[in-house]
């Protein structure tokens, strides 16, 4: 019955997948003839409807071949609970006779890394005692070499408070050591709850339950059929998890609107007062819902945690790891001028190196997360395989791939479609492809050709006429070769070189089309060197009229995307808040292209910044009129075209001051954005809705404009 529910809801709902997890107690106490009829069933009523994700936690103290076995037919991936090394681990998890269970499970672990049973092992489940300690647990997770590993506060409440032992912040500082020795060692494995703070600091989606506004999307079928909500909630009250509905009479729809759970699906709006307001709660979600139990007022609380999620997401924002060529992984807090030198409007080149750091750790992270849910997909295991032993071998190769500004479009987009159906693994392919190419080693991934173009992120495009279906490419000795094809042939990345910058004119990303207007598709020859002079010119104007801003965008800008024109003559020119190193515009004079150039890099560098620090309270809902735009503006559109015009209006300024032929027309220009940019900031200077931080920023860019005053 609770199989044929679970079809009805995919069915009716047209879900491509659904997830199934066999939990506990401990699902492995069923023989291996139970489970696999229990397995059977699942799969034979749910198949037909949306395809099936099978996955178990288990204490792994049973785990045997003959278990594993059954797993592996059905391709049931297996978490495992094992809280660090011995000492930790015997903490809580001893059987009854107070025998230690450490070794069974390391043992177990020791099974699902073989050769055989490879594809089954999901990774670990810490639960946190911080007793432990937090480096030697760190160590020995590491030493089982999981694909992930989970760590999980302690179930508490208001009621029941969490040990502190007399320390204000004790789970963020324990979970902060392992994260500094986690970046330290180039994430040697993954770990959820820090990728998810990473994702969700970008405005990703949060891939853990325990942080992040996304809606909960669980439900749990208990032995006697009982619907109920996620079990964590048992801790917070008797009965908390409880709805009242069992599989016997009620739909999986009936369930999701019991009011409970369609709390939980308000995000932002379903959260305590306090968290509404927390300008960290994007990131933290107002922590695990059962954590924010308190008797008299339920769950409109903040999480029992809040104090250690809150300096967590601390630790996380401001230790984050620079990659660049020569130098080694290190942990580099933000750089103290950060604010003010972002806030001026230009940003020196540490600065920006440290922006573009921080925008290639987060591109890692969402790449992962990815990653995390490829199933049974062989070619994209196949591709992750590579690309994590690429990364291993040479990760500045792998760097200057991820680097590539549509990486983060791609994965962005590939998230938002978990469930869809419709996620481009092939993507990741020719990303591992790219990697492999540019670190010189050879290689080979099974392909599946939907197009006659197979584009390499960064490097170019290999044209497949004719090709379609499986085939298999290989990387050797430099060279990029696609079985089964005939006359195959390479277009590389054309570049555009202007003193001593070098940037991609890239119009093949399949993932560049996340601009306001569309991209160019072809380009002649002949378009390719008017490009290329243009961009010379228009890059000795930003020389001559913004050479405040060279040294930020020699270290930040990578590639710029040629836009279909407009068809009035107008310009155009775009930014992604995805796509933070690329600028697309459609070709102008030399003079207008070396504008649009500044005022969106403007925008990626801001974004960057919004990527780390919270300069605005984001369920403000203040809206601000704007001298360029007839419509009123949300904080960030505002803060963002603020930002924007201030460098367009010192540049005008620069231009004005100069004279000469065009100085009339730079006068006009420059008073036009001087005013505009004026009234916008002080707008957001006297609204209620900027942090402390974005109060600085604003101050910083006031004095900036000042410094132009007419």
């Amino acid at each position: 019955m609770a199989a044929e529910r679970i079809a009805a809801h995919a069915k009716r709902h047209g879900l491509q997948a659904v997830r199934v997890v066999l939990h506990g107690g401990e699902p492995l106490l069923l023989s291996p003839a139970r489970l696999r009829a229990i397995l059977g069933c699942l799969r034979s009523a749910i198949e037909p409807s949306a395809k099936l994700r099978l996955y178990m936690q288990t204490n792994a103290v049973r785990l045997n071949e003959s278990y594993a076995d059954v797993l592996l037919d059905y391709q049931v991936r297996i978490g495992v609970s094992l809280d660090g090394d011995r000492l930790a681990n015997d903490r809580h998890r001893r059987f009854a006779n107070g025998g230690s269970s450490y070794d069974k499970v390391v043992a177990a672990l020791a099974l699902l890394r073989r050769p055989a049973y490879a594809s089954l092992y999901a990774g670990i489940l810490c639960t946190i005692d911080i007793r432990n300690d937090p480096v030697a647990v760190y160590e020995s997770l590491l030493e089982q070499r999981p694909p992930r590993v989970d760590f999980l506060l302690p179930h508490a409440t208001w009621d029941s408070p969490p040990p502190r032992y007399d320390a204000r912040t004790p789970y963020a500082d324990w979970l902060g050591k392992i994260y500094l020795r986690w970046r330290q060692d180039g994430q040697p494995m993954r770990v959820r709850l820090f990728e998810s703070l990473l994702s969700t600091a970008a405005g990703g989606p949060t891939g853990s339950e325990q942080i992040g506004i996304g809606p909960a999307d669980i439900l749990v079928i208990e032995t006697d059929g009982s619907w109920e909500q996620a079990d964590s909630l048992k801790t917070a009250f008797d009965g908390g998890p409880e709805t009242g509905m069992s599989v016997y009479q009620h739909s999986v729809d009936e369930v999701a609107a019991h009011p409970e759970v369609t709390r939980r699906q308000l995000g932002l709006a379903g959260l305590s007062k306090q968290c509404q307001e927390c300008p960290l709660v994007r990131q933290c979600g107002g922590g695990l819902y059962a954590h924010r139990y308190r008797s008299g007022s339920g769950f409109d609380n903040p999480s029992v945690y809040c104090d250690d999620l809150k300096e967590l997401v601390r630790v996380v924002n401001t230790n984050v790891a620079v990659l660049t060529h020569g130098m080694t992984e290190a942990e580099t807090p933000v750089p103290g001028d950060l604010i003010s030198q972002v806030g001026s409007g230009l940003g020196d080149a540490d600065v920006l190196k440290f922006l573009c750091g921080t925008q290639l750790d987060i591109t890692r992270a969402l790449v992962r997360g990815v990653a995390d849910d490829l199933g049974s997909h062989e070619m994209a295991n196949e591709a992750w395989l590579l690309l994590q032993e690429a990364d291993r071998l040479a990760p500045h190769a792998t760097d200057e791939v991820l680097a590539h500004p549509y990486v983060r479009a791609w994965a962005v987009k590939a998230l938002q479609q978990k469930d869809s159906g419709q996620r481009d693994f092939g993507y990741l392919s020719a990303i591992a492809l790219a990697v492999a190419l540019r670190a010189g080693m050879d290689a080979e991934l099974a392909l599946a050709i939907t197009s006659e173009r197979l584009y390499l992120p960064g490097l170019g495009t290999a044209l497949l006429p004719g090709a379609s279906g499986p085939s298999r490419a290989s990387v050797e000795n430099g060279r990029l070769t696609v079985r089964g094809v005939t006359g195959d042939r390479w277009l590389p990345v054309a570049s555009l070189q202007a003193g001593d910058i070098e940037v991609s004119l890239d119009n093949a990303d399949p993932y560049r089309d996340c601009h306001k207007w569309p991209p160019v598709n072809d380009l002649s020859p002949s378009e390719v060197d008017n490009w290329r002079q243009t961009f010379a010119q228009a890059w000795e104007s930003i020389g001559t009229d913004a050479p405040e801003q060279l040294p930020g965008l020699r270290a930040g800008l990578r590639t710029l995307v040629p836009l279909q024109a407009d068809p009035d003559g107008l310009m155009r020119a775009s930014t992604a808040r995805h796509a933070f190193g690329a600028v697309a515009a459609a070709l102008a004079d030399p003079d207008a292209l070396a504008v649009m150039i500044v005022h969106e890099f403007q925008h990626g560098k801001l974004g960057a910044l919004l990527d780390l620090v919270d300069l605005f309270d984001p369920a403000a809902k203040q809206l601000f009129s704007v001298g360029w735009r007839p419509d009123p503006r949300p904080v960030e559109g505002a803060l963002q075209g603020t930002y924007a015009h201030l460098a367009v209006a010192r540049m005008w300024h620069t231009r004005a001051v100069r004279g000469g032929p065009q100085q009339e027309r730079a006068t006009i220009g420059f008073k036009q954005y001087y005013h505009w940019t004026e009234d916008a900031l002080l707008s957001l200077r006297d609204s209620s809705v900027l942090t402390p931080a974005g109060q600085e920023l604003v101050g910083h860019m006031a004095a900036s404009l000042a410094l132009v005053a007419p």
